[in-house]
């Protein structure tokens, strides 16, 4: 399931945050790459451990958990704390899979990465390139998002960025752990939430919404980790 998640941030906030962003020291980003992965990375990361790292991921964690799509394609049970990366013209990242585990950096706890997500803060007039490719089952796509808007795609995807050939592109990107590990259980329940949503807004019996929440809920309680 790949969906796109609207309005994380406002484009004004998403602004406020790529400008600080842009002001702040960058490193090279092969410095959280797997083995793997270093030899395909080309680009810039913000440290784990900067103080705006942390501020800004604290942000996107509490705004993602307020926000009813992500929860509801989720299912999330943790969040690994948002990283940042910049890529300037020239820089790519090639065709790779996530790391099926991240370890907290000063903690024995880990994550394991069911689901991907990249949250843009430029505006993609602004720079050329830059296209987040991701090849699944249902085949290629290319993603470029307005400022602010989020992809969820699951973990196990092959994808890549890329390259930029004008200007910069500024996002976040992270992983979450689901409560539900197999995607096309998540998916399911996904579009039986939609579809309960729907009916309470259109009227439908209520003795009908409830035998399926309850269905719904059931599922969850029969495929979730805890």
């Amino acid at each position: 399931m790949l969906i796109t998640i609207p309005e994380v941030f406002t484009p004004e906030e998403a602004e406020s945050i790529r400008q600080r962003l842009d002001a702040t020291e960058w490193l090279d980003g092969k410095v959280t790459a797997g083995y793997q992965s270093a030899k395909a990375k080309n680009n810039l990361q913000l440290a784990e451990n900067h103080p705006l790292a942390i501020e800004l991921g604290d942000l996107i964690v509490s705004r993602l958990t307020q926000h009813p799509l992500f929860m509801s394609a989720a299912l999330p049970r943790k969040v690994f704390p948002p990283l940042f990366n910049r890529y300037e013209s020239g820089q790519s990242f090639g065709f790779h899979i996530d790391n099926a585990v991240r370890s907290l950096s000063g903690s024995r706890e880990r994550v394991r990465t069911d689901l991907s997500s990249t949250l843009f803060f430029t505006p993609p007039e602004d720079y050329d390139g830059g296209e987040l490719i991701i090849r699944d089952t249902y085949g290629t796509q290319a993603i470029k998002l307005p400022a602010g808007h989020m992809v969820l795609y699951p973990g196990t995807s092959l994808h890549k960025v890329m390259p930029v050939t004008r200007g910069v592109r500024i996002s976040s990107f992270f992983w979450t752990q689901s409560l539900i590990r197999e995607d096309s259980q998540r998916t399911l329940l996904f579009d039986m939430d939609n579809a309960i949503q729907r009916l309470y807004q259109t009227g439908a019996d209520e003795e009908a919404i409830i035998q399926l929440t309850g269905t719904y809920h059931n599922l969850i309680r029969h495929w979730s980790e805890v």
